[in-house]
Protein backbone atom coordinates (compact mmCIF):
# COMPACT_ATOMS: atom_id res chain seq x y z
CA UNK A 1 0.00 0.00 0.00
CA UNK A 2 1.55 3.28 -1.34
CA UNK A 3 -0.53 6.36 0.08
CA UNK A 4 -0.12 10.03 0.49
CA UNK A 5 -2.55 11.77 2.70
CA UNK A 6 -2.52 15.30 2.02
CA UNK A 7 -4.28 18.67 1.98
CA UNK A 8 -4.12 19.71 -1.06
CA UNK A 9 -4.86 23.39 -0.83
CA UNK A 10 -1.71 23.17 1.90
CA UNK A 11 1.26 25.17 0.48
CA UNK A 12 3.11 22.97 2.55
CA UNK A 13 1.79 19.83 1.32
CA UNK A 14 2.31 20.58 -2.21
CA UNK A 15 6.01 21.60 -1.45
CA UNK A 16 6.62 17.91 0.51
CA UNK A 17 4.87 16.08 -2.85
CA UNK A 18 6.93 17.84 -5.51
CA UNK A 19 10.43 17.00 -3.12
CA UNK A 20 8.64 13.07 -2.48
CA UNK A 21 7.92 12.43 -6.16
CA UNK A 22 5.87 9.29 -6.01
CA UNK A 23 5.55 7.17 -8.50
CA UNK A 24 2.18 6.71 -10.45
CA UNK A 25 1.77 4.01 -8.25
CA UNK A 26 1.06 6.02 -5.40
CA UNK A 27 -2.37 6.80 -4.05
CA UNK A 28 -2.94 10.50 -3.13
CA UNK A 29 -5.55 11.01 -0.90
CA UNK A 30 -6.75 14.74 -0.33
CA UNK A 31 -8.00 14.50 3.54
CA UNK A 32 -10.50 17.68 2.66
CA UNK A 33 -12.20 15.65 0.41
CA UNK A 34 -11.39 11.92 2.01
CA UNK A 35 -11.32 12.17 5.39
CA UNK A 36 -9.30 9.71 6.85
CA UNK A 37 -10.88 6.39 7.67
CA UNK A 38 -10.77 4.43 11.70
CA UNK A 39 -9.26 1.62 10.26
CA UNK A 40 -6.05 3.42 8.89
CA UNK A 41 -5.87 5.97 11.87
CA UNK A 42 -5.60 3.13 14.51
CA UNK A 43 -3.14 1.24 12.08
CA UNK A 44 -1.35 4.03 11.67
CA UNK A 45 -2.09 4.79 15.48
CA UNK A 46 -0.22 1.51 16.06
CA UNK A 47 2.77 2.67 14.02
CA UNK A 48 3.62 5.64 16.28
CA UNK A 49 2.47 4.70 19.23
CA UNK A 50 -0.56 7.33 20.45
CA UNK A 51 -3.35 9.04 18.82
CA UNK A 52 -1.54 12.20 20.00
CA UNK A 53 1.19 11.81 17.86
CA UNK A 54 -1.47 12.17 14.69
CA UNK A 55 -2.66 15.13 16.10
CA UNK A 56 -1.92 18.56 14.77
CA UNK A 57 -2.16 21.24 18.20
CA UNK A 58 -1.17 24.28 15.47
CA UNK A 59 -4.76 23.60 13.92
CA UNK A 60 -7.11 26.74 14.08
CA UNK A 61 -9.61 24.82 15.34
CA UNK A 62 -7.45 23.30 18.07
CA UNK A 63 -7.08 27.04 19.25
CA UNK A 64 -11.18 27.26 18.96
CA UNK A 65 -11.58 24.28 21.66
CA UNK A 66 -13.48 25.07 24.82
CA UNK A 67 -10.98 24.57 27.63
CA UNK A 68 -13.43 21.36 28.74
CA UNK A 69 -13.00 20.05 24.79
CA UNK A 70 -9.37 20.21 24.41
CA UNK A 71 -8.16 16.40 24.89
CA UNK A 72 -7.08 15.17 27.90
CA UNK A 73 -5.84 11.42 27.13
CA UNK A 74 -4.82 9.83 24.46
CA UNK A 75 -8.17 8.16 23.23
CA UNK A 76 -9.53 12.09 23.68
CA UNK A 77 -7.66 12.48 20.24
CA UNK A 78 -9.37 10.25 17.98
CA UNK A 79 -12.70 11.20 17.79
CA UNK A 80 -11.56 14.92 16.98
CA UNK A 81 -9.19 12.99 14.44
CA UNK A 82 -12.51 11.48 12.67
CA UNK A 83 -14.30 14.30 12.82
CA UNK A 84 -12.09 17.00 11.63
CA UNK A 85 -9.23 16.57 8.74
CA UNK A 86 -7.46 19.72 10.06
CA UNK A 87 -6.53 18.26 13.49
CA UNK A 88 -4.58 15.39 11.07
CA UNK A 89 -0.47 16.18 10.96
CA UNK A 90 0.32 16.16 7.38
CA UNK A 91 1.40 14.36 5.33
CA UNK A 92 1.00 11.25 5.97
CA UNK A 93 3.31 9.35 3.65
CA UNK A 94 2.38 5.60 4.11
CA UNK A 95 4.96 2.48 2.11
CA UNK A 96 3.60 -0.38 2.77
CA UNK A 97 4.73 -0.59 6.43
CA UNK A 98 7.04 2.50 6.72
CA UNK A 99 5.51 5.69 7.48
CA UNK A 100 6.95 9.33 7.69
CA UNK A 101 3.62 11.90 9.00
CA UNK A 102 3.70 15.58 9.42
CA UNK A 103 6.19 18.36 7.56
CA UNK A 104 9.64 17.93 9.97
CA UNK A 105 12.78 17.83 8.10
CA UNK A 106 13.34 14.45 9.78
CA UNK A 107 9.85 12.93 8.42
CA UNK A 108 10.19 14.74 4.60
CA UNK A 109 13.83 13.24 4.39
CA UNK A 110 12.11 9.59 5.69
CA UNK A 111 9.44 10.10 2.74
CA UNK A 112 11.56 10.98 -0.17
CA UNK A 113 13.72 7.98 0.81
CA UNK A 114 10.45 5.68 0.17
CA UNK A 115 10.76 6.56 -3.65
CA UNK A 116 14.58 6.92 -4.53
Amino acid sequence: MKRIYHLSTCSTCKKIIQEIIPSSDVQLIDIKQTNIDEETLDWLKSKVGSYEALFSKRAIKYRELSPNQIPVNDEDFKPLLLQEYTFLKRPFVIDGEAIAIGNAKSEVAKAITFYK
